[in-house]
C-alpha cells in the first residue's frame, strides 16, 4: 500500500511537471543571425546574414530554461560587398572545407543546456553549439523583451574551435579568429 501511495504522488509529481513546461517555437522570418569576420591586423572585414532553419526554446514556469537552434549554413549571405561577383565569390569561400565546410555540415546547432538570471530581463546563456560537427560549450549574455516576445544577443566565438582554419596569404590581412555574431530571436 505504501508503494502504490508512493508511486501515486510520483506521477501526480511527474504530470504536474510536464503542464508547467511549454515548448515555444521561434518564428524564424523575424529571427535574425548576422555574422562579422574582422582583419586582425587592419579595420575593415566582412558581415552578413545566416538563417534559421527551426527553433524553439523551453519555457518552464513563465522563464527560459533551455532551447535549441538548427542554423542552415547554406543560408550564408553578405552585407558588405556590392559587387555582385565578388560577394557570390566570398559566399562560396565561406561554404569550402577551411571555412564551413557546408556540403558534409549543411547545419550548426545550438542547444541552450540552462539560462541565470539577473534583473531588468537580463540572462547569461550557458550551451553547446556544434559547427561542422565539432560540438563546444559557450556562454554569452542576453536580453530578453517579454513584451515584444524577443530575445537579443551578442556574442563572439574563436572559430579555430570549431575547425574553421582559413589562414590569410597576406601577412596585413589575416582575418581574425574571433567570429562576432548578432542574434534577434523572435516568437
Amino acid at each position: 500500500m505504501k508503494k502504490l501511495f508512493l508511486l501515486l504522488i510520483a506521477s501526480i509529481l511527474l504530470n504536474s511537471f510536464s503542464y508547467s513546461q511549454e515548448k515555444l517555437e521561434i518564428n524564424i522570418q523575424k529571427s535574425t543571425i548576422k555574422w562579422i569576420g574582422e582583419l586582425t591586423f587592419n579595420f575593415g572585414g566582412h558581415d552578413g546574414f545566416i538563417n534559421f532553419r527551426e527553433g524553439y526554446f523551453i519555457k518552464n514556469n513563465e522563464i527560459i530554461t533551455g532551447g535549441e537552434f538548427i542554423i542552415d549554413m547554406n543560408s550564408i549571405t553578405n552585407a558588405d560587398i556590392k559587387d555582385q561577383r565578388s560577394k557570390n565569390d566570398l559566399i562560396n569561400h565561406l561554404k569550402e572545407p577551411d571555412f564551413f565546410d557546408v556540403k558534409k555540415h549543411p547545419t550548426a546547432t545550438l542547444k541552450i543546456k540552462s539560462v541565470a538570471y539577473f534583473k531588468n530581463n537580463i540572462g547569461r546563456i550557458y550551451a553547446d553549439l556544434t559547427i561542422k560537427g565539432i560540438t563546444n560549450s559557450i556562454e554569452f549574455n542576453t536580453t530578453f523583451n517579454y513584451a515584444e516576445k524577443e530575445m537579443n544577443a551578442r556574442f563572439k566565438i574563436d572559430r579555430k574551435s570549431w575547425n574553421v582554419n582559413y589562414q590569410s596569404k597576406f601577412k596585413n590581412s589575416f582575418i581574425s579568429d574571433a567570429i562576432g555574431f548578432e542574434v534577434t530571436i523572435k516568437l
